[in-house]
């Protein structure tokens, strides 16, 4: 949208120096010529679409991914991604929403409506026949990462378990966000033990979806509705000082600082107020561990002896956090663990941008250099080394249908996801069970692109305190 005061993202575009540096370091324009790159798509077609000039010539910026790798490396400043995702919003307000996207950003109605027979959302959602007639009829991708709906959402477990809940004076605030209602309640399940654990009794209000899948898809309005809910929703608990904790880091930057500076909040009491109160769980945690406060009681992940080699990656919604990396301050305590750090600069997926159809091919190349940093984490297996080298580059697929060649590609991908599986669930094979990865879109993207499992750092960080079941993910 156009800029409306001196704290609008779209000041910033005057510090850009055109040095190029976003564009080197962009991972869609290095696999797809469809986006030209951070600078030309923000900054210089920005002063295009400012009140009385023409409009921009085309919607290249529409194949951004929001990913903020331009925001880490510009030397200068410029909030090149937020440029974009206004730019995005201004194409919406012009020529209107696609059903797709609509549907795409409307993450907590489909879980809830999914959540009332999960048994029948899955088949519907799940079977060949229905995932083409998406891809067909919506621009859904066939074969991109859908989670899958739970028998249980998250406040049902809360629910079913209430007696045994820590009651207490100290609390903390958990905002689960809706892939942690619908689709993964364990991981919820898992922080709120480890929360009981340091001694705090965990308060979950009501809440909505965070808003961020909307603000991905140019619906502002929509999107500063469901922020300012949360925002009224959670003013109380603000008010009373009490930490806003969240496990995923998506919706926590996007109450800190996504939804203020895109919907220009942030002269907003409010939004300040719940800015500074909100942490990503393990930032919160770092800072019990500086404190003194983080029991390190912890025992190794493996019964045998054994290094438990845990891939880790940092997702992008994470480093725009800029706290650092506080999964490796806190995990690297827990005895026997081989944490390995991921610098790959995207899983591809982006929230809702990796499942368009036209969108699918381009997640995954950008994912290619997380899949194969997995795959070359695994050991030796059989004589062969388990390296970039020796796979086929996973996100190197062709569309989908595409004849001989297409069977081939998916053939050699197949076989490299059943070696890693087996890694997976053969502990002896070679240590590498799951990976860990702090967003839910990510962890999906990289099962999807590995075939190995993939757990929030707060399930590893549960069981590494015997609360836990990391394969089963259910308490103990």
């Amino acid at each position: 949208m156009h800029t409306v005061s001196l704290h609008s993202v779209g000041m910033s575009l005057d510090a850009c120096i055109k040095c190029d540096i976003c564009t080197s370091y962009c991972p869609v324009s290095e696999v797809t010529d469809s986006f030209p790159g951070p600078k030309y798509a923000a900054p210089q077609s920005e002063r295009f679409r400012e009140i009385g000039q023409p409009h921009s010539p085309d919607a290249s910026v529409d194949y951004c991914s929001g990913c903020r790798v331009c925001n880490e490396v510009c030397p200068t400043g410029v909030r090149i991604a937020e440029i974009n995702a206004r730019a995005r919003a201004q194409m919406v307000a012009e020529r209107g929403l696609p059903l797709r996207n609509w549907l795409l950003g409307r993450n907590e109605l489909l879980g809830m409506a999914g959540s009332l027979a999960p048994g029948l959302a899955n088949f519907v959602l799940h079977n060949r026949l229905s995932r083409r007639l998406a891809d067909a009829l919506f621009g859904v991708a066939e074969q991109a990462p859908l989670p899958r709906w739970h028998h249980e959402t998250f406040n049902d477990w809360l629910t079913r378990t209430r007696a045994l809940r820590r009651r207490c004076a100290r609390k903390v605030v958990y905002f689960h966000g809706c892939a942690t209602q619908y689709y993964e309640p364990f991981v919820g399940m898992a922080a709120v033990l480890v929360l009981e654990r340091l001694g705090y009794e965990v308060v979950v209000p009501a809440q909505n979806c965070c808003s961020l899948p909307m603000l991905s898809n140019g619906e502002f309005g929509a999107a500063e509705s469901y922020y300012r809910r949360n925002m009224a929703r959670l003013a109380a608990y603000v008010e009373a000082g009490y930490p806003i904790l969240g496990s995923s880091t998506s919706c926590t930057l996007t109450l800190k600082e996504e939804a203020p500076e895109l919907l220009d909040l942030n002269e907003d009491a409010g939004a300040q107020a719940l800015k500074f109160a909100t942490w990503d769980i393990f930032e919160w945690l770092r800072e019990r561990l500086d404190q003194g406060e983080l029991p390190l009681d912890f025992r190794p992940l493996n019964d045998d002896g054994q290094p438990f080699i845990l891939p880790y990656h940092a997702p992008c919604q994470l480093r725009a956090h800029r706290i650092g990396k506080p999964v490796l301050d806190v995990l690297t305590r827990i005895p026997e663990l081989d944490l390995r750090e991921s610098k790959a600069r995207c899983c591809g997926i982006a929230g809702t941008y990796g499942y368009k159809s036209e969108k699918y091919q381009i997640a995954m190349d950008v994912g290619a250099e997380l899949f194969d940093f997995v795959a070359a984490q695994a050991p030796q297996m059989g004589g062969a080394q388990t390296s970039p080298s020796a796979f086929p580059p996973v996100g190197a697929t062709i569309a989908p249908h595409n004849g001989a060649q297409n069977n081939l590609v998916d053939a050699q991908k197949k076989e490299v996801r059943g070696v890693l599986s087996h890694l997976a669930s053969d502990p002896a094979a070679g240590q590498v069970f799951c990976t860990a990865c702090d967003s839910e879109t990510c962890r999906w993207q990289l099962e999807h692109g590995t075939g190995v499992l993939s757990r929030h750092p707060i399930e590893v960080l549960a069981a590494a305190y015997g609360l836990y079941d990391l394969h089963a993910r259910r308490e103990v």
